[in-house]
């Protein structure tokens, strides 16, 4: 609200669809709200989702992770089965299956995100424990009598962390497009809440005679989604010595 010139939900019939102007930097809509506050709250919606979506995902995903990948034996086996059955359908999919059964919300859609990501941190977190764990350190902390959640904590999850964090900020920008996508289809955020998929959706009707209402949010997911990629690229950079200095 600091930063958006207009009232997102402000209405005005007398300005429907009203060209670029000082106003209205990017026009208004079919009810004359203006486009560019509507974006600008959009992206809270976008963020929040994403955040809290990739959050709660790697959360739970770590833990199934650290859990099949040190305790191995059946556990391992069941949790991996189950990951190994999500993983048959693309993230999107799943997301769109979920959020079609659940109903539209923000509450939804965040369950189905998380849901859909879940399968990606799990099998990350599993394969850098299944190498982590027979190293000397580790096994020189099992034989000095260290509990396993000790293990777990000081050793595995700590030197496990670092993948992760990349694929936490790689993951925001997929986020954002996949919520993008089930509110373009109409399955994800339901007015009067904003988001940048709806708005997409609801400008599609007037791309031959005023396109600028569905090009301005896609420009939006476009940079928001090339953006979190950037900063994953630049992270993993950082983060793994032996790409350091490459392009």
């Amino acid at each position: 609200p600091w930063i958006a010139p207009h009232d997102p939900e402000e209405m005005s019939m007398l300005d429907t669809l009203s060209p670029v102007s000082w106003e209205h930097p990017l026009g208004t809509d079919t009810l004359g709200r203006d486009l560019l506050s509507r974006i600008i709250f959009g992206a809270r919606t976008s963020l929040l989702i994403s955040f809290v979506a990739v959050g709660s995902a790697s959360i739970v995903g770590m833990l199934l992770g650290l859990i099949a990948g040190y305790l191995g034996g059946w556990m391992s086996a069941v949790i991996m089965r189950f990951i190994d059955a999500l993983m048959a359908f693309p993230m999107i999919v799943l997301a769109m299956m979920i959020a079609a059964l659940l109903g539209g919300g923000t509450t939804n859609v965040v369950i189905a995100l998380t849901i859909g990501l879940i399968p990606s941190y799990t099998r990350l977190m599993c394969g850098q424990v299944l190498s982590i764990k027979e190293n000397d350190y580790v096994l020189a902390s099992e034989a000095g009598g260290a509990g396993r959640l000790r293990i777990i904590f000081n050793h595995l999850f700590i030197n496990s962390f670092p993948p992760l964090i990349v694929l936490m900020t790689m993951m925001l920008g997929a986020t954002v497009l996949a919520e993008a996508g089930l509110s373009f289809l109409g399955i994800g955020i339901v007015p009067p809440t904003i988001a940048w998929g709806s708005l997409v959706a609801e400008g599609r009707s007037h791309l031959g005679s005023y396109p600028i209402l569905s090009i301005a949010p896609g420009i939006m997911i476009m940079l928001l989604v090339f953006s979190c990629n950037m900063v994953g690229d630049g992270l993993r950079d950082a983060l793994d010595p032996r790409l350091r200095g490459l392009l």
